[in-house]
């Protein structure tokens, strides 16, 4: 089905821990609006503290020495069980040229920590050239650029011929920054599956539309 672009709200952006800088955008662009974050969405390298189980309601009546009888109270019924919440993302598309998607995508991540998303939350996936900074922790080698993506704790880049090997996070960006309609044909519907609450995707809507409006 296609999709409707969120109308974009202007807030100042706040600097993430990432190593490219703000200053390097040459155009301003559409700026999204963070979805609503569920209660309940877990976000990864930031445990809570663990709280114990609270400890099974005992029955007063001691089983050795009940009665049977009339007069005994029947077993309280057991409680319905509960349907599992839904897990289908919300989905935000932010128009951008190719040239922009990287940029667009830049500006989500701002805008996603201003709203108290933690940076382990956040995937960013790139359809065409990689992000400035996968490509520098590349160049360690793939060891170390994939034990960060295991640490969880800070905002992780991939292209879309990795982004198979990631792992789910709250909130997925694809930059649809180049690349051919087959890399974006494989890169959205795997980021759809990836995102746990939102999936923001940055560049033509037309082209989004015809990818991800047919695969989900």
């Amino acid at each position: 089905m296609p999709l409707i672009p969120e109308e974009p709200q202007i807030h100042e952006s706040a600097q993430g821990p990432r190593a490219s800088s703000a200053s390097s955008r040459t155009a301003p662009t559409p700026r999204p609006v963070p979805g609503p974050r569920p209660a309940a969405a877990p976000r990864p390298g930031r445990p809570g503290p663990v709280r114990p189980m609270p400890p099974a309601q005992r029955s007063s009546r001691d089983s050795s020495a009940a009665k049977p009888g009339p007069s005994a109270p029947s077993p309280s019924p057991s409680s319905p069980s509960v349907p599992a919440p839904s897990t289908t993302p919300q989905i935000q598309l932010i128009p951008a040229s190719a040239e922009g998607a990287l940029d667009a995508a830049e500006e989500a991540v701002d805008l996603l920590l201003e709203s108290g998303r933690t940076p382990g939350d956040i995937l960013v996936i790139t359809t065409g050239d990689p992000h400035p900074w996968a490509a520098h922790e590349l160049s360690f080698g793939e060891a170390a650029y994939w034990a960060q993506h295991d640490a969880g704790d800070d905002v992780f880049y991939a292209d879309a011929l990795a982004a198979g090997r990631v792992a789910s996070r709250p909130v997925v960006i694809v930059a649809v920054n180049g690349g051919s309609d087959e890399d974006a044909a494989v890169a959205l519907p795997l980021a759809h599956g990836r995102a746990g609450a939102l999936l923001i995707v940055c560049g033509d809507p037309q082209r989004i539309n015809s990818v991800l409006g047919a695969a989900v």
